[in-house]
């Protein structure tokens, strides 16, 4: 059945396509975080360990989120590690870093996703799609407290 909401195709897929980008960085953030928080020692283990649950717990509600409205916009969501891995501006962690290598990583990462989620503003705009700039919104205001919280860990 076609969908009819003011969009067009053309628009829903190139608004899909940048949300699809932004789930890769997510998912794969939230992969990243997930293992920091299992992997990270150190002296500020109970704070780190705290604070990387606290940020994948949140990945973890964002990335179906965001997903969900890729499917909205009529268009398939990626959802596996190959799809992810071809999508994705951020790189996998080799090994067990130390726990500043972890933080600094992180800010990292959510600093470039953060960079991911203002280059689909563009499109979404064009599209006149205010249900992705809403979500596109809230996502950077996410991704932008999360860099600050781990880049207060550095000091």
């Amino acid at each position: 059945m076609a969908l009819n909401t003011g969009m067009s195709e053309e628009d829903r897929k190139a608004v899909a396509a940048g949300l699809s980008r932004v789930l890769a960085d997510s998912y794969t953030l939230y992969l990243k975080t997930h293992n920091f928080h299992w992997n990270v020692t150190g002296p500020n283990f109970q704070s780190l360990h705290n604070l990387f649950e606290t940020q994948y717990t949140e990945l973890a509600a964002a990335v179906d989120e965001i997903a969900e409205r890729i499917r909205t916009l009529g268009q398939p969501a990626p959802g596996s590690y190959k799809a992810f891995a071809e999508l994705t501006s951020l790189q996998e962690a080799e090994g067990v870093p130390s726990w500043k290598e972890m933080v600094e990583a992180l800010l990292a990462d959510n600093e470039t996703t953060a960079r991911s989620i203002r280059s689909v503003f563009p499109t979404a705009e064009a599209a006149n799609d205010e249900a992705s700039l809403d979500l596109l919104t809230q996502r950077l205001s996410a991704h932008e407290k999360a860099a600050w919280m781990l880049r207060a860990h550095l000091g």
